[in-house]
């Protein structure tokens, strides 16, 4: 709700304080600039401090600069604040979601769909709020933010379990240094240009509008709506269908298309209104693709490239406000729309050098046989006969599994092939790992070990996957087809119909594509043991 709480005053702003857009327009430049360099050391922070304690200096540098922000009287005193906002902010955006992951009780899935949800919300209802504070004094939001956060704080420091250091400590310089990696670089520099547009509409679109704050917060709010929709439910399907690269090549044109009829009728209100609002489906589209691309092409570990890739991105967000805001002064508020249109072309190009890196990771990533498949432990030595193939997870339901598939190989005197797949899932534009290698390699030599206890020869591997978690049905089809699997066995997932309408379950994916015959084990077999 922090995020779209401000961004209904900015013309109050600028109006009641004396102050020029472009000036108004540093409150993002200072905030982004200042995230992206902070980006750079979060992880060495919570890799010494622990997520939580990371987590907790966060939240308490937000509520107390959007606080200080409140009670400013100059624009320039606001923007400063602002600064000391962006360094919580990145404390916070590198630690919140692996934090929910690591706390999840009733199962990761669950967990992340509540993030999901709760993201979706505050992204949508921040703006409605922010709009009435908004009308009642511009000081109003960054107070909101403040006692929101405040709450955030308390909650976290209270009911979130403390959270120990991690063993491997990140250099500092992990992050500039992981930008060698070509897709890395190539994906960032395209995250760049998107960001140009994107903080260039979101900075500079209500000015043309001449809505009240009230209004203003309505159109965001249905901006949001559209952000949260077809971030979580629409994109992943999306990829699905076309592949990353050419719906990503295809959104940056409607984006492109969408701040170029912006700069042409910055004249009509309703244009720029209608036009803003379903940029929002848009961004959605972008935010989750390109974010699930850099975990796709990376070659480091997952959180070193979160924080290079949000380094580099953050820089073109914070640029873009300043630079739009110098064009308007100078020029018109048409010319800066124009400029991030063309900043969108541009991410296509530079995604275009890429192309190839990012198809070949993504055919890595979906095939088994060509690189993702990790061999973890063996018992005994294989017979040549068909094997029986078992998916296990970190599920109560999965030492029935295990054995199910134990008993089933000993009938047919068939070997056992574990696959765990280990997961990086992409939540809006953040990813967070559902465990750490180390965590899965441990479960899956525990899972191997139970099955050696009934049969002869048992192999236990890892699979990864970046995608959505219904993507991990279609990873299991295709290595028990590679394999020639005489079964393959499974737990039946204990998503609900939400869960279903936001991400597809595995189970769903695996039975509608399966050509190997499929054993699921109920919830109820392993409630009972049986």
């Amino acid at each position: 709700m922090g995020i779209g709480l401000v961004d209904p005053i900015l013309p109050a702003l600028s109006k009641q304080l004396d102050a020029s857009p472009s000036q108004v327009s540093l409150l993002f430049t200072s905030y982004l600039l200042v995230t992206a360099v902070a980006m750079l050391v979060t992880n060495w922070v919570s890799s010494r401090l622990g997520a939580k304690r990371t987590l907790v200096a966060g939240l308490v540098l937000i509520v107390l600069f959007a606080g200080l922000a409140g009670t400013s009287d100059s624009i320039g005193g606001i923007v400063g604040f602002r600064a000391g906002w962006g360094l919580g902010n990145a404390l916070f955006i590198a630690t919140s979601l692996a934090i929910i992951v690591a706390s999840a009780s009733g199962g990761i899935a669950g967990a992340i769909i509540l993030y999901e949800t709760a993201l979706g919300f505050g992204i949508a209802v921040g703006p409605l709020l922010g709009g009435y504070l908004g009308a009642i004094s511009w000081r109003g939001p960054f107070f909101g933010v403040s006692v929101l956060m405040a709450i955030a704080l308390i909650l976290t420091a209270v009911l979130v379990p403390t959270t120990p250091p991690p063993d491997h400590h990140t250099s500092l310089s992990a992050p500039l240094k992981a930008l060698k990696d070509r897709g890395l670089l190539i994906m960032s520099l395209t995250a760049v240009c998107y960001n140009w547009g994107f903080f260039t509409l979101l900075g500079y679109a209500p000015y043309p509008m001449h809505l009240s704050e009230h209004k203003l917060g309505l159109v965001f709010t249905g901006w949001g709506l559209l952000v949260a929709l077809f971030s979580v439910a629409i994109a992943p399907r999306l990829q699905r269908r076309f592949g990353t690269a050419p719906t990503l090549y295809v959104n940056m044109v409607g984006l492109a298309a969408i701040l170029a009829i912006i700069g042409g009728w910055t004249g009509s209100a309703g244009t720029v209104v209608v036009a803003t609002i379903v940029s929002g489906a848009f961004i959605g589209i972008n935010n989750t693709l390109t974010t699930q691309a850099v975990m796709t092409v990376a070659k480091v570990e997952r959180p070193v490239a979160s924080a290079s890739y949000g380094f580099v991105r953050f820089i073109g967000g914070g640029l873009a406000p300043f630079v739009a805001g110098k064009l308007a002064d100078r020029f018109d508020m048409h010319l800066p729309f124009f400029v991030g249109a063309g900043a969108l072309l541009l991410a296509i190009v530079v995604l275009a050098t890429g192309h190839r890196v990012l198809a070949a990771a993504e055919r890595t990533a979906a095939t088994p046989e060509v690189g993702e498949l990790l061999p973890v432990a063996t018992r005994g030595t294989a017979t040549g006969v068909r094997p029986v193939v078992a998916a296990v997870d970190n599920s109560p339901s999965a030492a029935t599994v295990t054995a199910k598939a134990a008993e089933v190989a000993a009938r047919l005197g068939a070997p056992v092939e574990l696959l765990h797949v280990h997961e990086v899932d992409i939540v809006g534009d953040e990813a967070v790992e559902r465990e750490s290698l180390a965590v899965a390699g441990k479960l899956v030599r525990e899972h191997v070990e139970r099955a050696a206890a009934s049969v002869p020869a048992v192999a236990g591997h890892i699979l990864r996957s970046v995608a959505d978690h219904g993507n991990t049905g279609r990873l299991l089809v295709r290595h028990a087809e590679q394999l020639d699997a005489q079964v393959l066995v499974v737990g039946r997932s204990t998503g609900g119909p939400i869960a279903r309408l936001l991400d597809d379950s595995s189970t769903q994916r695996l039975l509608s594509e399966a050509t190997t015959d499929v054993l699921v084990v109920q919830p109820e077999e392993a409630a009972h043991g049986s």
